[in-house]
């Protein structure tokens, strides 16, 4: 069956090669995902424990701040391995990592490669932070008796669809890794559904609620506001989402509001520029500011979490438009009032808690964006009074971190036995 995998994977990237390299998302990192290291990766890992905690991209990397903190405290003598597969998640990874912590890239599913890369580091501990299932990965650590566990897991709806088709070789797949630490009920009954074995699923929540986020190095008045004016941040945007906000922005045609779009991808910052530049609109660059604007561009990796905290009011994006919505517990932190579409189906749990809370606002089109955003410009008690509840629902959920903890200490505990 691995022969057969592999087959296929080979197939599969042959036939995609040319664009990985042509493509800078997919070209950065190929030697590691080869199983290629530098001299100076090798000689840090001789005759040291490892911890190998694997983030798919950025989203996932943030969400693991807190676990690799308390990694750190409890095991200070445990080199943390953090490994990522897209150049956004690397960069990520290299702001949260201490000195001591090895950045890297997963390799290709390839036995031959994940045989040679797990001999070579040998980790007493793997970690899947949400869910990624890469078979030789998984088989070939629980034929070399490293623990695999599954911390902060989910299984969206969508995925549960596609992975039910191919449940007969899912259920042979999940019965080798050890245990799994789910987000919801939801996602433990789908992940037992696929053949996980029910005495090795908990759920002990989402890790995303014990965020800390330092305040932006921004202040209103670096961006030529005065303290009074309101910053409206469409965080996570999307295409078709920036029309909508830049329209809705130039009908309330307010002197003392300013906006801020992040878009998901900030290889799209020009293109948006042009967009909010043919609305007439003066246009900065959060990197590069030089001149007055009313719409500022965030072209930055791992910055808009902080910036929650200058914000006044928060869009947040992939919820207008199909893609399932984004995390809305960043600017919870700060106590900022949230809205967003109906869309947010990658967030559904989430998403309702902060409804019934009242501590966010949902939305259907550009019409209702736009009601609801004059409203709250309207209403600073309203705006304060969303936030606080925002903030509320957030430490109601907080302690997961510690929940994933436990079983950590258990397997580790055994490992070292």
């Amino acid at each position: 069956m691995h022969l057969l995998y592999d087959l296929i994977f080979f197939i599969f990237a042959l036939i995609y090669f040319p664009y990985f390299i042509l493509k800078r998302k997919y070209k950065e990192g190929v030697g590691m995902r080869l199983g290629f290291y530098s001299p100076e990766v090798l000689k840090r890992i001789r005759r040291k424990r490892n911890i190998w905690l694997h983030a798919v991209s950025v989203g996932e990397v943030f969400s693991a701040v807190s676990l690799l903190k308390a990694l750190h405290r409890e095991y200070p003598l445990y080199q943390m391995i953090i490994s990522t597969i897209t150049p956004t998640g690397n960069k990520a990874v290299q702001q949260i990592a201490q000195e001591k912590d090895l950045a890297l890239y997963l390799p290709y599913d390839l036995s031959f490669i994940v045989d040679r890369v797990i001999k070579r580091f040998s980790p007493s501990l793997f970690i899947i932070l949400e869910t990624e299932f890469w078979p030789n990965l998984i088989s070939i650590l629980s034929r070399r008796g490293i623990p695999l566990l599954i911390i902060n897991g989910r299984i969206s709806e969508k995925a549960f669809r596609r992975y039910k088709r191919v449940k007969f070789l899912f259920s042979f797949l999940l019965a080798k890794i050890d245990f799994y630490c789910m987000q919801t009920e939801e996602d433990k009954k789908r992940v037992i559904a696929l053949g996980a074995p029910p005495d090795r699923v908990r759920v002990t929540g989402n890790m995303k609620f014990d965020l800390e986020i330092p305040v932006s190095r921004y202040k209103k008045e670096d961006l030529g506001m005065r303290k009074e004016d309101i910053l409206l941040i469409a965080a996570s945007t999307h295409p078709n989402e920036e029309e909508m906000i830049i329209r809705v922005y130039k009908d309330i045609n307010r002197k003392d509001v300013y906006l801020l779009i992040a878009p998901r991808h900030i290889e799209r910052v020009e293109e948006i520029e042009r967009i909010a530049r043919k609305a007439n609109f003066s246009v900065q660059q959060i990197s590069n500011l030089r001149a007055p604007a009313s719409i500022f561009l965030l072209d930055t990796v791992g910055e808009l979490k902080s910036l929650f905290s200058i914000a006044d009011i928060v869009f947040m994006g992939g919820s207008l438009v199909p893609k399932g919505g984004h995390n809305i517990l960043e600017p919870a932190f700060f106590a900022r009032p949230i809205i967003f579409g109906r869309y947010m189906f990658n967030f559904k749990e989430i998403a309702r808690s902060f409804l019934s809370a009242g501590g966010a606002i949902e939305i259907n089109d550009e019409r209702e964006l736009r009601e609801s955003l004059q409203d709250l410009l309207d209403n600073k008690q309203k705006r304060e009074e969303i936030g606080k509840r925002a903030r509320s629902v957030l430490e109601k959920f907080r302690g997961a971190t510690e929940r994933n903890m436990e079983i950590i200490r258990r397997f580790l505990k055994e490992k070292e036995c």
